[in-house]
């Protein structure tokens, strides 16, 4: 009986000793291809294609049907004043129209009730609706049927995922920014030679590049040619703050952005000590005019790197471009614009900081299959004549918004933080009272 134990004892230790093998043995290969430098994108290519092949056949058990939930067709948009005649009815005549009638009330009732089931706005900041299943439960908001064979599939997912991934990315991600914290510090006590320019800029990447790399990120960049130069601005939609990362994975730039305390807060200032970045806090108002006046003496020094801005001011679900704030177009300057567009597939990329933290948010990327996206540099832009900064910031916004397959969206993304704004009310009462005074003609 004792040898007997002896041997079982021998033997679950064995296996544990081999489990534990080829986990190590899996994640050190996982880091090592990961770091290869160069393009690997046979290696991400392969990878992206099993996925799908999966998620193939988890759709095709579960039987799910490819949701059209959220998306609502939508009637030709028409003005205030036709809408009103239509409720009014043709026996209304000149006279009558420029009274107020009882019936108009349905016309804001309706258009109240529209804003509520279809808001634009609390859609943007919501995760982005898969067809399918990816096989992560936090995507699974159709609740599908798991079938048993399904089941199998997302167990293993989770190992593979929490059990090689994981650990992995966080290997990387660790090894990185420590890595990065003393290169940039070293920097830093070099003089202002061109020997420090060139490594801060090799920092930099090499730092960017590791973040991307604990992510999985396979980013494709298209019409390199079109990438900014130091002349201008480059300006982007926001979708998560790994953003500007994936951007300086491709060349160097500099960042425009919040500043932030605890760990982020000490990356910002290493990243300040080797390279011109502007940071400033969003809450201080008076500092937004010193921004502008900080971009504008950025872009006239010609050896510093050009700047990389997200007029939306917060992180937007990537279905939607949101409003550009004008500060960054009344620099005067050309204007690079740039697309981001993310794979829902594989990971979601949102984030939304009214809901999760960063360190949360970092741990439900690092644990996601992959980071998936395609980067697209457009022709520069710059202000045509009679064109004020609105304007112009709504036709880059445009030509992002086409360029990517996102919707164009007029409303402030800063509305998820703030109640609307007082000015939104007063224009639908100027319109309503320019069709009570019979001014038909000048409403919209």
């Amino acid at each position: 009986m004792a040898w007997f134990l002896l041997a079982e004892d021998s033997l679950l230790w064995g296996c544990l000793n081999a489990t534990m093998t080829v986990w190590s043995a899996l994640t050190i290969l996982f880091v090592i291809v990961s770091t290869v430098p160069g393009e690997v994108s046979g290696v991400s290519t392969f990878y992206l294609r099993t996925l799908l092949k999966i998620f193939e056949v988890s759709l095709i058990e579960s039987m799910l049907p490819i949701t059209t939930e959220g998306i609502i067709d939508k009637e030709p948009i028409v003005s205030m004043q036709q809408e009103i005649q239509k409720i009014r009815g043709p026996v209304c005549d000149s006279a009558s129209d420029s009274e107020f009638e009882l019936a108009d009330l349905i016309f804001f009732c309706r258009r109240g009730v529209e804003s509520i089931v279809d808001d634009e706005v609390t859609k943007c900041f919501s995760a982005q609706e898969l067809d399918g299943w990816n096989l992560m439960t936090r995507s699974n908001k159709n609740d599908c049927h798991v079938t048993r064979p399904v089941a199998v599939l997302w167990a293993l997912g989770i190992l593979v995922r929490y059990g090689v991934l994981l650990p992995a990315r966080m290997l990387i991600a660790a090894a990185g920014i420590s890595l990065f914290l003393v290169s940039a510090t070293f920097v830093s006590f070099l003089p202002n030679t061109r020997i420090k320019s060139y490594l801060s800029e090799k920092v930099q990447w090499l730092g960017c590049r590791l973040c991307a790399t604990s992510l999985t990120a396979v980013i494709t960049y298209h019409n390199r040619e079109n990438k900014p130069k130091n002349d201008g601005i480059c300006v982007a939609n926001h979708t998560t703050p790994m953003d500007v990362i994936f951007l300086s994975n491709d060349g160097s730039c500099s960042m425009v952005g919040q500043l932030h305390g605890g760990l982020f807060g000490m990356i910002q200032r290493a990243m300040l000590k080797c390279s011109a970045h502007i940071w400033f806090e969003r809450t201080e108002a008076e500092e937004r005019h010193l921004v502008v006046k900080r971009l504008k003496d950025h872009v006239a020094d010609k050896t510093k790197p050009p700047p990389v801005i997200f007029p939306e001011g917060t992180c937007i679900n990537n279905t939607s471009v949101m409003m550009f704030r004008k500060g960054t177009f009344e620099v005067g300057c050309p204007v690079y614009p740039v697309a981001i567009k993310y794979d829902p597939r594989f990971g979601e990329a949102f984030w939304n900081s009214s809901r999760f933290g960063l360190v949360v948010y970092l741990l439900t990327m690092m644990s996601s299959w992959a980071i998936v996206c395609s980067i697209w540099y457009l022709p520069p832009m710059s202000k045509e004549d009679g064109e004020d900064a609105v304007q112009f910031a709504n036709r880059v916004k445009a030509a992002i918004a086409v360029r990517g397959g996102l919707a164009d969206v007029i409303w402030d993304g800063q509305l998820k933080r703030a109640n609307v704004k007082k000015t939104y009310k007063e224009e639908q009462q100027k319109l309503y009272s320019k069709l009570l005074l019979g001014d038909w003609d000048s409403s919209p």
